[in-house]
């Protein structure tokens, strides 16, 4: 059960939002959740089979997590990007609370999406206490929620920035559907949101269908990621590499193989100096060739952290953890 209380959306005075202007690709900040409980979670296992790769203990995984969780932190500050750290709390057990960007979006003009999540006990990660702290403690400005949570009640599944790989800058929302990405919600967030959605299939080598986009594309404001060998469908596959270079962005195109290795999880960001970041973990760099390193060094600073742990027992990386702040200060 989520923990946002029953109640109207917040909304513009006006009634109305500027889409006018572009909303900015990278954020020069992210929300992380500090983990309390962190372990692989048996209601995700079914749709990521990228977890459950860890025969530790839970007590293990959380000691280990945590420690990968204060590192990755350290890392992004001493880059100069802002990192809003927020514990999970004990009680009720949520085993993949380090991963906020599935439960929630926030944007430029000061809306914050909420999204329906597959396993019941991941809902209950999403809390009204964290984006009020956004708002009081932090100086960010929340006009609107945006709420698409009751797509669930249908059964049908948006996981936030998971299921979609959002070009802000252009309203471009790509997404491959799965048990956790679905036309219905993706409608609802197109149509309330001004967004054009971009949809296709994808699957791993093994041909079973990947459960989030964000394990196999990542959009930066010049440079875009994709294991493209992952969409069957050719006319699917040339669809979205045509959008990818009529937006302007040069393609790196990533094998099986770093897709595995969590390299698709990545994210762009820009520093308090302007300097854009690059954030990935250990693995993933490890995974890339000399001449997709050049890429990513000529295009800005490269931010990396060895999250193994993480990775290994819950199926997520590096971008999985970051959920950007777009909000306008107050």
């Amino acid at each position: 059960m989520s923990r946002f209380p029953a109640g109207p959306a917040l909304l513009p005075e006006n009634g109305k939002h500027d889409m006018s202007g572009k909303e900015p690709q990278l954020a020069a900040t992210v929300l992380m959740i500090r983990p309390v409980r962190f372990e692989s979670n048996p209601m995700t296992a079914a749709s990521n089979r990228f977890q459950g790769r860890s025969t530790a203990t839970p007590a293990k995984q959380q000691q280990a997590a945590l420690h990968e969780f204060d590192v990755l932190v350290d890392a992004l500050r001493a880059a100069d990007i802002t990192v809003v750290v927020i514990d999970d709390t004990v009680e009720p057990h949520t085993p993949d609370s380090v991963f906020p960007n599935n439960w929630v979006s926030f944007h430029a003009d000061g809306r914050v999406v909420l999204y329906p999540m597959e396993a019941p006990n991941r809902r209950a990660e999403r809390r009204s206490d964290i984006i009020a702290q956004l708002d009081k403690e932090f100086g960010f400005q929340v006009s609107e929620i945006v709420d698409l949570t009751a797509h669930e009640e249908s059964g049908h599944y948006l996981e936030g920035t998971g299921s979609m790989v959002l070009d802000r800058s252009n309203r471009i929302a790509y997404a491959c559907l799965s048990s956790r990405t679905q036309l219905d919600p993706l409608g609802d967030f197109a149509q309330r949101m001004d967004y054009d959605v971009v949809t296709f299939d994808a699957v791993d080598g093994e041909g079973v269908p990947i459960y989030h986009t964000n394990v196999l594309m990542n959009i930066g404001e010049d440079v875009a990621v994709i294991c493209d060998a992952a969409i069957p469908r050719d006319e699917q596959r040339e669809a979205v590499m045509a959008r990818l270079r009529d937006t302007g962005h040069d393609v790196v195109r990533l094998t099986y193989d770093q897709l595995d290795a969590f390299a698709g999880n990545m994210l762009e960001l820009r520093n308090s100096q302007g300097e854009r970041i690059l954030a990935m973990s250990d693995q993933a760099w490890r995974s890339l060739s000399a001449e997709q390193r050049e890429v990513f060094q000529a295009n800005g600073r490269i931010v990396t952290s060895p999250i193994d742990n993480i990775e290994s027992s819950s199926g997520g990386s590096v971008r999985c953890m970051l959920a950007e702040i777009h909000l306008p200060r107050v």
